[in-house]
């Protein structure tokens, strides 16, 4: 059992294989915070570039199993486990586990979603499931154990057709011109209600 520690908090970190999730990840752990790293290694971006950085984080990521939590060998406070967010019985049993082992958790750092304007012309099923079921999820989640602090990444995405430049969280973003941007308007309006 990691338990809590004198100043630590313990995090929920999605998207903890990606480009930010892995710095974000290594920035709080060198802080001294617990953190449950949870993302779906899914092959929209290359693979080897998510099981790399994992590697760095002291996970053996090829060919892990979907639900399996495994702990770093190289930070004792960090966990990682294998999922999409859209398999709400899985995400609730890993946080679930994960809060057995150090306390409730303090903050959910939500950085997964199907990303890519293209992308979402070709499969718009991926980013419904990933970004609004998923994100639903998140949000739930934080209801029942009652997470105190949720951040989420959206995306420029949002704003359209908006020819303003540079972007403000005070402009419009009602006429996003992609599935994708639509969908993360989405996660800020459910965040918002």
């Amino acid at each position: 059992m990691i338990g809590r520690h004198a100043g630590g908090m313990n995090y929920i970190l999605t998207g903890a294989a990606g480009f930010i999730g892995f710095y974000v990840a290594r920035k709080l752990l060198d802080q001294g915070h617990s953190v449950l790293g949870l993302d779906s290694i899914n092959d929209y971006y290359t693979t080897t570039l998510k099981n790399d950085r994992l590697g760095e984080m002291g996970i053996d990521a090829p060919g892990l199993p979907f639900g399996k939590t495994v702990v770093s060998s190289r930070y004792p406070r960090f966990r990682f486990v294998k999922l999409n967010l859209e398999d709400r019985d899985a995400f609730e049993g890993a946080v679930a586990a994960y809060a057995a082992e150090t306390g409730p958790p303090d903050r959910i750092i939500n950085l997964a979603a199907q990303a890519g304007v293209r992308y979402s012309l070709e499969n718009p099923a991926a980013y419904i499931s990933s970004n609004i079921t998923g994100f639903l999820n998140v949000l739930e989640l934080c209801r029942k154990m009652r997470i105190p602090h949720l951040v989420f990444a959206s995306s420029s995405s949002v704003y359209g057709l908006n020819s303003k430049r540079p972007f403000s969280v005070h402009d419009t973003a009602d006429h996003p011109v992609s599935l994708y941007g639509a969908t993360k308007r989405a996660d800020e309006l459910m965040a918002h209600a």
